[in-house]
């Protein structure tokens, strides 16, 4: 990683939809931004068209670049649609069906009597089990029979798989084994990937370690060939920029740490809209916000409180518990792209999307159901174009799939473009409650913060659903995750479960982290991260006795202090707290190297603006004439009251009735409720 070298950075997001870009200029502050159709056929295709149009926009070289950041779903889409590598395990004799077994608590939302347990990612004839076997403190009590695993080899090159996992029992405590195992398994079998749960989920709980370690080698081979192929592409642009990959933990690392384990990169995405977001609301002042990252497919809701973001390790992804270190976030199937339908005289929105291609109705691909963003138009809440004009938008192609919403349900079309905002909403709506309410804290106290490229139209409706009377709308909420790779510093976690939770033990648990902490070092070095730029923080894993999960503290040094604090978080998460004994059970090293401040820019002071056109609005109370407005021509100070559409690049605002706007120097606007109109 390159420091004070470090002048021009490019990131680029790729969403379900558009492709966004941030291009920065850390010397003089300026920033260029592009957005660009996504290409799901090869996303690698839209990420260097998004690099060309930003360098070209800037009117710089490619080999100016200094650091290339990327924030992927690929990891993701490949667990959610199920179409990672075909995939074998290896494990401990007699644990050959612990994938199969899994836990006994079923989805949140399914129904008990009707709910069917999902295909497991690696079937049991795929399953070996070889001899060995360590006692949970690590101790050999049976030798690795090294012929054992020859024999796993010599099956699995007879099946079509392209990917082992190895995870073996008790291996947390001692790697020996499972290292040994590697080593053979690269020796008969050169062309697979392989992947140890040791370099992936190193902690107690045999089923989500079995799991994660056959996911990650599951999207393996995908995300090696994607990456390889972004390094291709960037080396024939002249670029030789390194390539930084987000993570979801909210920060970045480099390609090789990505390709050892990529399910790190699971909701990079999203985490990084995260980041984005707690960079411009401190920038304003702000520490107390709720996000809601609309994009084309889904809406990602996360909870930042005193300007901090957290991370759980209870995290899913479709199906799948996931308990890597992840920003602690809620993720539905709403966005614009959201495909509303009427089944049995209901309308419902989501979770499919339109996606990129066809999209919806109105960005003219073909489209022929009605989605959120077409119920828009039908409103009159987007303007005629899109991307600064390179995309119109066909309104009587809206019209035609909404009222095709409409007819089933004896609606006008208005009224059922209304209905599918409001489910919409009122999904989001539900979504915050989980991250606020369900958490204990009170939604009203937030600034709700809604980006993504349709976050901007629902954020004054979402507040009014939420009594929430502040929002804010970042510079450029519609490419904000592309700046938030631009905010994220380098992060790795380094983890260990005790041989057995018991008291707190502070000489034994300070010898664990300085050993995670001389990994953590040896990771900064690898990055080439300066020593000014380092920090390290130590973190235990708590809980009650008799308790199945576990809170994060961080290190206090003390037992008493340790503690109190575990009590007081487990005060405010649950509401009560125990008699029982605190135990500590896995110890965590958090390693980050820091960038530079993030991107701040700040706009002229306020002048006179004149909207540029005039557009009928649909609103419940009737139609108005609403003011177009673009808001580059906002400045600093300026005050406005709703009904406004503001355009801009990447994204439109819809500033409703009742509402009052103010933009901060920074930019931002903060829109806030007039007194006494909460619907």
């Amino acid at each position: 990683m390159r420091s004070s070298e470090d002048t021009l950075s490019i990131a680029v997001d790729i969403g379900g939809t558009f492709t966004d870009i941030s291009l920065f200029d850390r010397s003089s502050g300026n920033v260029w931004r592009a957005k660009t159709p996504s290409i799901p056929s090869d996303p690698s295709e839209a990420f260097l068209n998004g690099i060309r149009l930003a360098l070209a926009d800037a009117g710089v070289p490619a080999s100016a670049l200094a650091r290339v950041l990327h924030g992927t779903t690929v990891a993701t889409n490949m667990i959610l649609e199920g179409k990672g590598a075909p995939t074998a395990l290896i494990t401990t004799r007699g644990f050959r069906h612990v994938l199969e077994i899994g836990r006994q608590d079923i989805p949140r939302n399914a129904n008990l009597y009707t709910w069917e347990k999902p295909a497991r990612p690696v079937p049991a004839s795929r399953i070996f089990e070889v001899d060995e076997r360590l006692a949970p403190g690590g101790a050999v009590l049976e030798e690795l029979d090294e012929e054992s695993v020859r024999e796993a080899a010599s099956l699995i090159a007879e099946m079509d798989v392209e990917a082992v996992g190895v995870c073996l029992l008790h291996a947390f405590a001692n790697p020996a084994h499972e290292r040994r195992v590697a080593e053979i398994l690269r020796e008969k079998l050169p062309d697979l990937a392989i992947t140890t749960s040791v370099d992936v989920l190193p902690v107690v709980r045999e089923y989500e370690r079995s799991l994660t370690t056959v996911l990650n080698a599951t999207v393996m081979p995908g995300v090696t060939t994607y990456v390889g192929r972004l390094e291709k592409r960037l080396e024939d642009e002249a670029i030789g920029a390194p390539l930084l990959l987000m993570q979801s933990n909210g920060g970045v690392a480099g390609a090789a740490a990505i390709r050892q384990a990529p399910a790190l990169t699971a909701l990079s995405g999203p985490a990084a809209g995260v980041v984005g977001a707690r960079a411009v609301a401190a920038a304003c002042g702000i520490e107390d916000i709720i996000t809601v990252d609309i994009g084309g497919t889904s809406a990602d809701i996360c909870l930042i409180k005193g300007g901090s973001i957290g991370l759980t390790q209870n995290g899913r992804v479709g199906e799948w518990p996931l308990p890597l270190p992840m920003v602690d976030m809620v993720t539905i199937g709403a966005g614009g792209g959201s495909i509303a339908a009427v089944t049995d005289h209901t309308l419902s929105v989501g979770p499919r999307s339109a996606g990129a291609r066809p999209g919806p109705a109105a960005y003219g691909h073909g489209g022929q159901q009605a989605t959120v963003t077409d119920a828009h138009v039908v409103l009159g809440h987007l303007p005629s174009s899109l991307l600064g004009g390179r995309m119109a938008l066909d309104q009587e192609a809206a019209r035609d799939v909404v009222s095709k919403i409409a007819d089933p349900l004896g609606l006008e079309v208005q009224d059922a473009a209304r209905g599918i905002l409001a489910i919409a909403d009122n999904h989001m709506m539900g979504a915050v409650r989980v991250v606020s309410v369900e958490r204990g804290h009170d939604p009203r106290k937030f600034t709700l913060m809604p980006f993504g490229g349709a976050g901007p139209l629902h954020g004054c409706s979402l507040a009014d659903l939420l009594g929430i009377e502040r929002v804010m709308i970042a510079p450029a909420p519609g490419v904000l995750c592309a700046d938030g790779l631009l905010a994220a510093d380098l992060k790795a976690e380094f983890t260990r479960t005790l041989p057995r939770a018991g008291a707190i033990d502070i000489d034994a648990a300070t010898q664990v982290f300085l050993e995670l902490e001389s990994d953590a070092t040896a990771w900064l070095d690898e990055e080439r991260v300066a020593p000014e730029k380092r920090s390290i923080k130590w973190v235990a894993l708590l809980r009650y006795h008799g308790q199945g999960g576990e809170l994060a503290i961080g290190w206090e040094g003390e037992r008493e202090k340790l503690e109190a604090a575990f009590a007081g978080e487990h005060q405010s998460l649950y509401g009560f707290t125990l008699k029982s004994a605190v135990e500590l059970v896995t110890l965590r090293v958090e390693a980050m190297g820091m960038t530079s401040s993030p991107p701040v820019t700040e706009v002229d002071d306020a002048g006179a603006f004149e909207p540029y056109a005039h557009t009928k609005v649909s609103f419940p109370a009737g139609e108005m004439d609403v003011p177009v407005v673009d808001r580059g021509s906002l400045g600093a100070g300026t005050t406005f009251d709703g009904p406004m559409i503001l355009t801009q690049l990447d994204t439109t605002t819809l500033v409703l009735p009742d509402w009052s706007g103010e933009v901060h120097k920074t930019g931002t606007i903060i829109l806030t409720r007039r007194e006494g109109t909460i619907q």
